[in-house]
């Protein structure tokens, strides 16, 4: 695909902020940095909003933005890390999606646009600026887009479609609610 100049350095200054953002957020997960809980606080994560096993939903979690990311912002395997990227990001909009669209409230805006940025860029390739174009885009050609992006996107709506199930036949957790306070000495009660 021929592209212009100013085309190649959008994709490129597109893929650094998509991919560099991505690879932050796995690097929290995998090994804490940033401020992020590591490995360990992720499986408890995981394991709050009903990823069976969690540890395995927290690396996985960790690796597809990790890996995803820093294939994105390098350009290499672009096919591959886009759908990385798109289907863990799907994976995180489930979990957000009750809460509507809108990030403010909890919603699934911003997993929503990193899924589609990462699909984006599988599908429409890396540009001039990239590792794939240096290496004769042997890791990019066009039909690895289309089977990383289905076989990706399968195995997301297998993960939602798990955790689903495991959120819907958990038992309610129990409201606790906090003692009473006692108007006349102002302590609390239990």
């Amino acid at each position: 695909m021929n592209t212009s100049t100013r085309q190649d350095i959008g994709l490129l200054l597109f893929r650094l902020g998509v991919g560099g953002t991505l690879a932050a957020h796995g690097a929290q997960k995998l090994f804490g940095w940033f401020g992020g809980g590591g490995l360990e606080g992720t499986t408890k994560g995981m394991q709050a909003m009903g990823f069976l096993p969690p540890r395995t939903s927290a690396m996985l979690a960790g690796l597809g933005e990790t890996a995803g990311g820093v294939a994105l912002a390098l350009g290499l395997a672009t096919p591959v890390g886009g759908a990385a990227a798109a289907s863990t990001m799907a994976v995180a909009g489930a979990v957000h999606h009750p809460a509507g669209f809108f990030a403010t409230e909890g919603g699934f805006e911003y997993t929503g646009v990193l899924a589609l940025s990462g699909a984006a860029v599988a599908i429409s390739g890396p540009g001039r600026f990239s590792l794939d174009h240096l290496l004769g885009d042997r890791y990019n050609r066009p039909w690895m887009s289309a089977v990383a992006l289905t076989v990706l996107g399968a195995a997301s709506a297998v993960v939602v479609a798990r955790r689903n199930r495991a959120v819907a036949s958990a038992p309610p957790t129990a409201a606790v609610d906090p003692p009473a306070e006692d108007t006349t000495t102002g302590s609390r009660t239990s």
